[in-house]
């Protein structure tokens, strides 16, 4: 991965490419779920002001999808997008679900999102749903394009993924529509078969690369390496205990069991004991391996943004990581990135 710089000024990030494509992203991206009201409501005004507050930190990398709020995400931070010069930002989406207009009643929760339910999800990895889904996306936005498009949770559709989604995207990405392409999961074990088994330039792993969790260091992270292709980490605060360890935090999007948010007390105890938030700690972590290209993160204010670029800044000493393996809380084996932002 070649490292640049992107933006100026003093809230420049650093940014790599992202496989051979020649689509950089900064270390920090911003994942736009939250301020499609994933979990409570979002206003317009506030979800505006946390991807300005992206922006004005340096971050030009950003992701959303079709699912997050049924398209609100898209819709929201394509009003802010517009606004600014398109070579100057990464953005991503995903495909996968297609969505269908509903006249029904309530909301979404029961998905995740304090939005109208104004539409349904449709499972669909053929060759004409990742068109119409790109399309779709394109119209939400209101750009005339993306630059990196993701297989969105294939898990339970790998077949079809492999078999007719995939194709799908590598020929728009030959025919110049988009310029990158890749998968995005909550799981490592299809990701690394993307990775050996395709030609995706890139692959988003939720959950599966954190303090608490480093299964994609078993297949996926080496086989990245190996054939010299790029991994974006989501979800790098597991949902929410690593951000604020405490008994109301929840961990995979469920309530946190009581040995894991044990677990994270004491790295936090360990972690602030030399200075370093547990949220900076999770943030940084998985810029030890070196196919990790970005790290998203979801806000859904201004205040959440500016304290994440904050953190992410912040030195780390290596007496800490040393503390959390002395701990037992970290494995021998697992690398730790340096003292500065890479």
């Amino acid at each position: 991965m070649e490292l640049d710089t992107n933006g100026s000024g003093p809230a420049a990030l650093p940014s790599r490419t992202l496989g051979c494509s020649g689509v950089s992203v900064t270390a920090l991206g911003f994942g736009a779920a939250a301020v499609a009201g994933l979990y409570e409501d979002v206003g317009e005004d506030e979800a505006a002001a946390a991807v300005e507050a992206a922006w004005e930190a340096g971050i030009r990398y950003f992701d959303t999808a079709p699912h997050y709020g049924l398209g609100l995400s898209e819709r929201r931070l394509g009003a802010v997008l517009r606004t600014r010069p398109r070579d100057s930002f990464t953005l991503s989406t995903k495909v996968g679900r297609v969505l269908i207009p509903h006249d029904g009643v309530g909301d979404d929760r029961a998905n995740g999102f304090a939005v109208p339910a104004t539409h349904r999800r449709r499972w669909d990895f053929s060759a004409d749903g990742v068109r119409r889904s790109l399309e779709d996306s394109l119209t939400r936005l209101g750009l005339d394009r993306v630059d990196l498009v993701l297989l969105h949770d294939p898990d339970d559709h790998e077949e079809q993924a492999f078999r007719e989604a995939y194709p799908a995207l590598e020929e728009l990405r030959s025919q110049g529509v988009i310029r990158a392409i890749g998968a995005g999961m909550n799981q490592s074990r299809m990701l690394a078969r993307f990775l050996t088994e395709t030609d995706v330039d890139a692959v988003l792993c939720a959950g599966r690369y954190t303090l608490l969790d480093q299964g994609a260091l078993d297949a996926l992270l080496p086989a990245a390496a190996a054939t010299g292709k790029s991994v974006i980490i989501g979800g790098v605060f597991n949902s929410g205990l690593l951000a604020d360890p405490t008994s109301g935090a929840t961990y995979d999007y469920a309530a946190v069991p009581e040995d894991l948010l044990q677990r994270a007390v004491r790295m936090r105890d360990i972690t602030e004991s030399h200075g370093v938030p547990l949220r900076a700690a999770a943030l940084r972590f998985p810029f030890g391996h070196p196919a990790v290209a970005s790290v998203l993160v979801g806000a859904r204010s201004a205040s959440q943004v500016r304290d994440a670029a904050e953190q992410f800044r912040g030195p780390m000493a290596a007496a800490m990581w040393e503390g959390l393996r002395a701990q037992g809380l970290l494995p021998g084996g697992v690398p730790v990135p340096p003292e500065r932002v890479p």
